[in-house]
């Protein structure tokens, strides 16, 4: 039976903080057209949040319609400890969010001051209460549906890892591409070598990639299929275990990709909940930053005498975008 793939990123832009980039594999039991998982688990799954914020379905959906700093953490926490519940993953605490979703940065972790000893309860804003009673709900919805969220995975790049990997490779386009593809590559395994489709919001503005993908799958031949401004889609592999893979605008309105989107984001959020509490706690009157362009140098700023006075180096704080 088929598998699915989708993957997003969070944090491309900013100057501070991680890039995160997140994957969810899912199985179906059946080819569906165009694999719309929206319609096949519509009794439990929805676009967007409940208007009426009653909370019947989870809302799995493209982060930046979920959260704003105006509108708080609660439904991308809700969709993402949800969903990892799934996967019999519950976490009770920010070490072990990461963890479940990224163990190998446990040992990157512990070089920056700001997650050193840093710790929050979970769930932050989502009602405990609620998701209890949700999980087997979604449970039943999506056995009914023919449908099992196989994994939910993602790779964290913070800034000494995301400056080095953009001089070897030339720019933050290519270390977005070589992260993503490893980690699909790490996450085929759970596909037992039958057809995956994968869907890829794009990267930037980048239109081709057969160069990436025949890097990272270096055996097959990476056969291109379509490369232009809105999609490109390449394939490989024998028939029955054909690898299909689509980078395309608006990626994430396929379902696994708004979830990868919410990983992404939820993983990048915590990480900058550290950083403002570390640096919020020494710098007097400082606000806190979501990273990006004209704040983060601000924010850097403000806090540039503490950090001499720290000694802690750029290269571990500053991101060369």
């Amino acid at each position: 039976m088929p598998y699915l793939i989708g993957t997003d990123e969070a944090g491309y832009g900013p100057n501070l903080g991680p890039l995160v980039v997140s994957a969810s594999v899912w199985w179906v039991d059946e080819p569906t057209d165009g694999y719309d998982l929206y319609q096949r688990l519509n009794g439990v799954v929805r676009k967007s949040v409940s208007r009426d914020g009653k909370c019947r379905r989870l809302a799995i959906a493209d982060s930046k319609a979920l959260y704003s700093p105006s509108q708080g953490l609660g439904a991308l926490e809700r969709g993402v400890l949800a969903t990892l519940a799934l996967t019999d993953h519950c976490p009770v605490d920010w070490l072990d969010v990461w963890s479940m979703l990224d163990p190998a940065s446990l040992e990157h972790l512990p070089t920056m001051p700001w997650h050193q000893d840093f710790d929050l309860r979970l769930p932050l804003v989502a009602k405990p209460e609620d998701l209890v009673r949700l999980v087997p709900k979604l449970r039943r919805g999506f056995e009914r549906a023919g449908v099992r969220l196989v994994a939910l995975a993602s790779r964290a790049v913070f800034p000494e890892r995301f400056n080095r990997s953009n001089v070897e490779l030339g720019n933050k386009s290519e270390t977005l591409s070589k992260t993503t593809l490893a980690l699909v590559a790490d996450l085929l395994p759970h596909c037992a070598g039958e057809p995956v489709t994968i869907v890829c919001d794009k990267h930037g503005g980048r239109n081709y990639y057969q160069r990436p993908l025949q890097q990272q799958f270096p055996d097959p031949l990476v056969e291109v299929l379509l490369e232009s401004r809105a999609k490109s889609l390449y394939r490989w592999g024998p028939a029955d275990e054909r690898i299909e893979i689509c980078f395309r605008t608006e990626g994430e309105s396929f379902l696994p990709a708004a979830l990868a989107s919410m990983a992404a984001k939820y993983l990048r959020e915590l990480s900058m909940r550290a950083f403002n509490a570390f640096w919020c706690g020494r710098v007097p009157d400082l606000s806190p930053t979501a990273g990006y362009a004209r704040d983060a140098r601000r924010f850097k700023t403000e806090i540039q005498e503490k950090q001499l006075a720290l000694g802690i180096d750029d290269q571990i704080l500053w991101r060369n975008c």
